[in-house]
Formats: C-alpha cells, structure tokens, sequence
C-alpha cells in the first residue's frame, strides 16, 4: 500500500478533466487526414510522427502567445461537420482510453465558422461526437463553448450555452491571450449568464496576475478560474505562509482552480512541476484540480500530469482521489450527477486500486 502509483496504474484509476480544449488535443494522423480531405496546406509536414514532434516543440517557447499560434494548423482542419464531429469522437475515445470518466472539453465555435458553417452547426456537430463517443466508450464528455477575449462575440456566445445547455453544451468560458484583454471586456455576457442561471468559468491568472483573478471573479462572477495558477503572487512564503486577501477569499468560497502543470510550465507560468504551486496551494486546501490544457502541444494526458506530481511531490493514492473529487465536485453538472459518480465510480475506483494487494489481518 505505502508503493508510489505508477503511470500504468494511475491509468486504470477513474479520473475527471474540467479544463481541456478540443483543438489542443488533435492526433497528429488525424490533422494530417483532415487537411489532405479538405485542401488544408499550411501544415509544417504530412507526417504523423514528425508533426506531432513540431506541435510539441514549438509548445515549449516559455511564452503563452507563441504557445496559441500552434492552433492555426488545428482550427484550419476544424471548418467542416464531418471533421468537428470527428474530433469530438476521438476526443471522448483517447480520454476513455486513458481512464477518464467525467470530462468536460472546451472549444470556441466562432473559430470554426471560416467555410461558412454557422454556430449552431458547429455546436451540434461537436456534440454529436461526444455523444457517439460517450456511448461507445462509456465515458460522460460535456462541452464547454468558448468566446475569445479579444474579439467581440462573447454575448452571442453566451446566448448560444444557454441554447444548449439541455443537449450536452454545461458552461461557458473565455480564452485567449489575456494580457490587454481583461475578462470586464465580456461583463454583458457574464451579467447575461447569471441572469439565466448559467454556468462559467474564465481564464485568468494564467499569462496574467492577480487583477485578472480579481475581475473574473469579483466583478464577472467566474464559478471556476481557468487555470488561476498566479493567485501565488497574493501569498507571502513564511512559516506559516500568509494568504492575501484575495487569496484567502478564493480558498475560502472553495472556487476551484482548473490547474494545468505541463502547460503552465510550457507558457512561462511555472519554471518545473516540483516548483509549480500546486504543491503549495493543495497544502493549504485551496480547491485545486489537474488538468491537460491542450494534449498535443504539452504531448501529455491527465494520468501523465499525474504521474508528474507523483514524482515531484511524493502523491499517493490519497492525494490523487482528493483531486479528483475535487474535480467532480467543480463540475457543471447536476449535484446528483456529480454525487453518482463521487460515491459510485471515483471512491470505489480508487480503494481498489489503493487497496491492491492487501492482506487481511486474521
């Protein structure tokens, strides 16, 4: 029992995913099909293996603007139904594959309407991926529909979650480059939300400080940060350390954060895992979550990020069953439904696995 979870078991372990985008986390043979179907010639390769390679290095700049330029190739093969719901479907596949019960998987419709699709069929073909791949892969995928910082969409955005939110759509979010493009930009949107009892969650303290925390959740009114990696810069290092006022606030209201460790070390939000903050932030009972962010560029999955804490922070199966609930009680799905797979997947799942092996005692 006192053995270190290894990345095989921690596999087979029932995970849950808040914070994934769907065009971060394409196979690489898949982007190669897509472009050669649909006359995409912008692609570095056509090589599989050496495509995803490129994806994977041009990920690793230390800057979150060179990070998002990689989604071009993604997004260019990402303008048809066929290949949406394509993408969906592997989407809701690799996560199954990789043990994950619960996902929730984020995307921003209006970067998919270049060939003329319109959002609601962008939207609907989403969902049918997921849905087809969570019946044949008994895995539960909700989408989350992104509007982008800087552009100007989000209310229609917003009104197309509400559209949706009984056919699969649980919550809305922002995303981009946040620095210059602060989450107050998008009020109308947020202010329309929580008029019609909506769901969202907001990027924010990823490639930018304690203001953006500060609006998403104060004057936008976040349920969840995206990320929210930089609410260490309101916690002073001491013995005990000392938690600012917006940092205790957030601990406090439980507001999850949706933490991403391989990714945020890729934009320059962290140096290393083992000098990530979500060591510290756990140890002070923050509501932190894993997640993968985008799983082609940081070349990794929820078990991989895992298993990366494991060896940096010493996590057994305790810790990461904490995480986990964490997650599922963070998710924008119905308390019944969450407490369904808390009770009847997540903790059975994770007593198995940590129990393995024990002897009774006679």
């Amino acid at each position: 029992m006192d053995e270190r979870p290894t990345l095989d078991d921690i596999r087979r372990a029932p995970k849950v995913l808040l914070h994934d985008h769907l065009d971060g986390g394409l196979r690489p043979a898949t982007i190669v099909d897509l472009a050669r179907e649909n006359g995409y010639e912008g692609l570095p390769t056509t090589d599989p293996d050496s495509l995803g390679a490129w994806f994977a290095e041009m990920s690793n700049s230390g800057s979150l603007e060179r990070y998002l330029e990689t989604f071009s190739h993604t997004v260019g093969v990402m303008q048809t139904t066929e290949a949406l719901t394509r993408v969906a479907y592997e989407c809701a596949e690799d996560l199954a594959k990789d043990g994950v019960v619960y996902a929730e998987v984020r995307y921003a419709p209006e970067l998919h309407t270049a060939e003329g699709l319109s959002l609601d069929q962008v939207v609907e073909a989403v969902l049918e991926g997921f849905a087809q791949g969570g019946r044949d892969f008994g895995i539960r995928v909700g989408a989350l529909v992104t509007a982008m910082r800087h552009q100007a969409r989000s209310m229609e955005i917003a009104e197309l979650a509400v559209r949706y939110r009984d056919a699969g759509v649980v919550g809305f979010d922002i995303a981009g480059a946040e620095a210059g493009y602060p989450p107050t930009r998008h009020l109308d949107a947020f202010e329309y939300l929580q008029r019609e009892n909506a769901h969202f969650t907001i990027h924010a303290g990823e490639g930018f400080g304690l203001p953006s925390i500060w609006q998403a959740i104060q004057w936008c009114g976040a349920d969840r940060l995206g990320h929210g990696v930089r609410i260490i810069d309101d916690i002073e290092a001491g013995d005990p350390p000392v938690l600012g006022r917006l940092a205790a606030y957030v601990r406090d209201k439980r507001i999850p954060l949706e933490m991403c460790p391989t990714s945020n070390i890729q934009t320059g939000a962290a140096k290393s895992i083992a000098e990530h903050p979500i060591g510290l932030l756990r140890d002070l009972g923050f509501r932190v979550t894993v997640n993968t962010d985008n799983r082609l560029m940081s070349g990794t999955s929820l078990s991989e990020e895992f298993a990366k804490l494991v060896e940096a922070f010493g996590y057994g199966w305790d810790e990461l069953q904490w995480f986990t609930v964490n997650a599922m009680k963070s998710a924008f799905v119905s308390f019944p439904e969450r407490l369904e797979l808390i009770n009847g997947v997540i903790k059975p799942g994770f007593a198995q696995l940590k129990w393995r092996g024990a002897r009774p005692v006679a």
